[in-house]
């Protein structure tokens, strides 16, 4: 095993890491994306920290009562511990470096910490192009280079997947008869796409990005230099910011009617929201659901008039105005609750239903490449019909483009389209 690492069975448990005075302990399987993102990592830190903490890991599965008496439910999951108790956090699934590090140095005196990270040593590592973003755009893009040996590293904040990895059902995608879970999906493509040879950095710190000397740097420890980016970092919904929106996301509550319209046949669905996007998803909705419960704040909508006419006579669906989410609560299985806010009273009332779905627009993920490209006025990188955007040798992928339909199949042909266009400069 690399590094400074010890595998160690749950019968060593406490002779090995409960007697030592500084331990980290990996539960990991096999088979499993975020496992391997943290492998180079975790062996990196083991040589770094290797002479003050122990490193251990132990296989989740073959050790599973040990498990289950620490509450391990999920690979990897990374504990700490201190002369034997436990310390700092428990770090699950994609876990970053800076995260690990900061629960490592909790763990020695801030003097030994302070020698290790000075004698951290800058890392440089080049390739032809880097591909910032491991959704479905960016690891298609990834696909068609590396099967061209065309040296490329992709590299995502995450894991692989992006967007499509939170959706519950994939069922318009092609290929595949029987719906796939959004998470399967994405783990099909990244597998496809590191087994055809290209690189990934997922669930880094994106410390910065030169697009201009085309340098990408990673956990502040890597420095990437390409000769061609492609930026695929896709879009994000909007948030609410209400209560249980974060943790009921992709599990009662949808942000894509094309995606998750269809499980609601027959059932009660809310939909916060009354611009463009919220009225004529709900239109689609209505193809399925029972009925529809349009949540609004303002007194009237904000959609087009032939969308707001349409949805007017629409039985299936009605109108909340002047009225807003406060929180949301999930009971079971397509069983939902949010509590509304009537704005011009303050009273609150509860709505029961089978699933809410949130259109408050959607942002850009452009937060690294501050005022870099030329963009439409929604805020997306325009491009050309060979995705070049306005910086050269930079192409943009997927839902971060200016496009009229972002969905999984054209984020797809926009990293084919990338990748060949850059592969027939890259001779």
């Amino acid at each position: 095993m690399a590094g400074k690492i010890i595998e160690i069975n749950q019968v060593d448990y406490e002779k090995e890491v409960l007697s030592a005075k500084a331990a980290v302990l990996d539960f990991y399987s096999t088979e499993c994306p975020p496992c391997e993102a943290l492998a180079t990592k975790y062996e990196a830190l083991s040589l770094l920290y290797g002479d003050e903490i122990k490193f251990f890991k132990i296989f989740r599965q073959g050790n599973r009562e040990l498990a289950q008496k620490l509450e391990v439910s999920g690979s990897p999951t990374l504990l700490f511990y201190k002369n034997g108790k436990p310390a700092g956090e428990k770090l699950t699934g994609g876990i970053r470096r800076a995260d690990i590090v900061k629960n490592l140095e909790l763990l020695i005196p801030e003097e030994k910490a302070k020698a290790i990270r000075e004698k951290t040593k800058p890392v440089e590592t080049k390739c032809r192009v880097a591909v910032l973003g491991a959704g479905p755009a960016g690891l298609t893009a990834g696909l068609y280079l590396a099967q061209a040996h065309i040296d490329t590293i992709i590299i995502d904040p995450a894991l692989p997947g992006g967007y499509m990895a939170t959706t519950h059902q994939v069922s318009n995608y092609p290929g595949f008869i029987e719906a796939q879970p959004g998470f399967m999906l994405a783990h099909y493509m990244g597998e496809q796409t590191k087994a055809a040879g290209a690189a990934l950095r997922v669930a880094v710190d994106v410390t910065s990005v030169d697009l201009e000397k085309k340098e990408i740097v990673v956990d502040g420890v890597e420095t990437i230099k390409a000769e061609k980016i492609i930026v695929a970092t896709g879009s994000s919904p909007r948030p609410l910011g209400v209560e249980g929106e974060k943790e009921y996301r992709g599990n009662g509550i949808s942000y894509c009617a094309t995606c998750d319209a269809k499980y609601f046949e027959g059932k009660d669905v809310i939909v916060i929201g009354g611009g463009n996007s919220a009225i004529e998803e709900s239109l689609f909705i209505a193809k399925f659901a029972k009925s529809i419960t349009i949540v609004h704040q303002f007194a009237e909508l904000q959609a087009n008039k032939e969308a707001q006419k349409k949805a007017f006579a629409e039985k299936k669906i009605t109108f909340m105005f002047e009225h807003e989410p406060r929180v949301f609560k999930r009971h079971g299985n397509m069983d939902m609750e949010v509590e509304v806010e009537e704005l011009k009273t303050g009273k609150r009332k509860n709505l029961r239903t089978n699933g809410v779905f949130i259109f408050a627009g959607f942002l850009p993920n452009l937060s690294m490449f501050p005022d870099k490209f030329k963009l439409d006025k929604w805020g997306y990188i325009e491009t050309d019909s060979e995705m070049r955007t306005s910086v050269k040798d930079v192409y943009a992928a997927g839902d971060i483009r200016t496009k009229a339909y972002r969905q999984i199949t054209t984020a797809v042909a926009d990293g084919t389209i990338a990748a060949i266009s850059i592969s027939k400069e890259l001779v």
